[in-house]
């Protein structure tokens, strides 16, 4: 049976959003998979956060990420989050997850058992192969830590280093906004909280950390964005399914 292959120049779709911020994703995988990547817009210079899967060049095909200095964070080191970092001359990510962007496994990155034909509605160009797919090495040229700042073209970026989903994950929190890139700690859709890596109690913790942020929008790693008011439906109603219970003294209103 012959499958259907979408164009290159069709791969990747960008939606431009307030806040000088732009979705771009891959259509093409169902949502489960699809990897949000967020284009910030600086003066000068631009932030990436994730880029896909690397099944299609993001740099080639979608020109926004090549117009300015750019630097390209990952908020963690998935599969579907880390595929076109290596077309980046400047990459962040946390120190803890340094050794996977250097060299990423089938294993450490969920490549295995997650990448299957399954996963698309339309198969890239080429001759993609489920099996055969890996991760480029893409070597951090900034290691970061909790709390510092990631200062991109006059705005600034406050790193949260969330492990729970994966020991290196981070959120970033730009307070004069009130945004926030919250990776896959937290999104409005099935969790994977159960990776060789993951840990609930971890979980929580992160959870808490954002639970007391004033956020006005959340930008996740898959599915829609949404608003504070959700976000504090999410992460409560996960810490009572989880069987544990928010501080008193958290950010509520």
């Amino acid at each position: 049976m012959e499958r259907l292959q979408a164009k290159p120049e069709e791969w990747w779709r960008v939606t431009s959003l307030d806040d000088g911020i732009s979705l771009i994703d891959e259509p093409f995988i169902k949502p489960f998979y699809r990897c949000n990547c967020w284009h910030v817009r600086g003066e000068g210079a631009d932030l990436l956060v994730d880029s896909g899967m690397g099944v299609v060049s993001l740099r080639t095909w979608v020109p926004l990420v090549t117009e300015r200095p750019l630097l390209a964070v990952a908020s963690h080191t998935h599969f579907d989050h880390i595929g076109c970092h290596h077309e980046f001359d400047c990459r962040a990510v946390h120190r803890a997850e340094a050794h996977v962007l250097a060299n990423p496994s089938r294993a450490e990155t969920l490549a295995e058992p997650y990448v299957c034909d399954a996963m698309f509605d339309v198969f890239p160009p080429g001759s993609f192969s489920a099996a055969g797919y890996e991760v480029c090495s893409a070597p951090a040229t900034r290691l970061l830590e909790d709390g510092e700042e990631i200062e991109v073209g006059g705005r600034v970026f406050e790193v949260l280093h969330t492990p729970g989903h994966s020991p290196g994950g981070i959120a970033l929190w730009e307070a004069r906004t009130g945004v926030l890139f919250s990776g896959d700690i937290i999104y409005d859709g099935p969790l994977v909280e159960d990776a060789p890596h993951s840990s609930l109690d971890e979980y929580a913790v992160s959870l808490e950390r954002l639970l007391s942020l004033p956020v006005r929008v959340v930008h996740g790693g898959h599915f829609p964005s949404f608003g504070g008011v959700r976000l504090r439906a999410l992460i409560t109603s996960w810490l009572k399914e989880h069987g544990r219970q928010a501080s008193q003294n958290l950010f509520l209103t």
